[in-house]
């Protein structure tokens, strides 16, 4: 774990809170929860937790955005450079396409819903792109290391190679899926990473959207050891 340097005036449970929030950004490439941080950080109470965060808001050592989960950043260069925060549009299936609400391409989280992603960690030819955020629900993808839970980061797009992974809307079902695309003869593939799982085949004259291609994956983290 690399420590922070101790600030004047910060009591140990401050410090202690701060190095965490350090250290799980570092590893997991996003900040911890309220329940995270009172987890590894020997504090049962989210009240008090969000008391020791005020104290250190006040203070000038961290930054809060309380519309939004997971609304926590150090001041000061962030150990893994510049942070960009891309919104979470919704959640899609990664199993057997999930029915959405009419009108909609996907069941929306609030507005407000974003995850932050270190400029350093997006692929080069990514960055400047138009980019939005949705969790998985599922287990259709998890030979390609896509799990129930994780978050994968999308750039907008309307058209696919055969073998990207995309977010596609199949209106004639009100549906969503997250799987390989593939351009057959007469038919769209949409293929699993699951070998107990079989493709979904779509006509050509059946109408297909194509929201976007996977650019990377945050995974799903239940807990941190610190």
């Amino acid at each position: 774990m690399m420590m922070v340097r101790k600030s004047k005036g910060l009591g140990e449970r401050h410090q202690k809170i701060i190095n965490f929030i350090q250290d799980y950004q570092r590893k997991f490439k996003h900040p911890p929860s309220i329940r995270e941080i009172g987890e590894n950080c020997g504090i049962s109470s989210t009240s008090v937790v969000n008391y020791y965060l005020d104290q250190l808001e006040k203070s000038g050592h961290i930054e809060r955005d309380r519309k939004i989960s997971r609304g926590v950043r150090l001041t000061g260069p962030s150990p893994l450079g510049d942070m960009l925060r891309v919104p979470m549009l919704g959640r899609i299936q990664a199993g057997v396409p999930i029915p959405v609400p009419s009108g909609a391409d996907f069941p929306l989280f609030t507005p407000e819903d974003s995850v932050d992603i270190a400029m350093s960690l997006m692929p080069s030819k990514e960055k400047g792109k138009e980019l939005f955020a949705l969790e998985v629900e599922g287990e259709s993808m998890i030979d390609a290391m896509i799990n129930d839970g994780d978050i994968v980061i999308m750039k907008s797009a309307q058209e696919a190679k055969n073998g990207d992974m995309v977010a596609v809307w199949l209106p004639e079902r009100n549906e969503t899926t997250l799987k390989y695309f593939y351009k057959e003869k007469d038919r769209y593939r949409l293929q699993p990473a699951n070998p107990t799982m079989g493709p979904i085949y779509v006509s050509k004259s059946d109408p297909l959207e194509i929201k976007g291609k996977v650019v990377m994956v945050i995974r799903k983290v239940d807990s941190f050891a610190a």
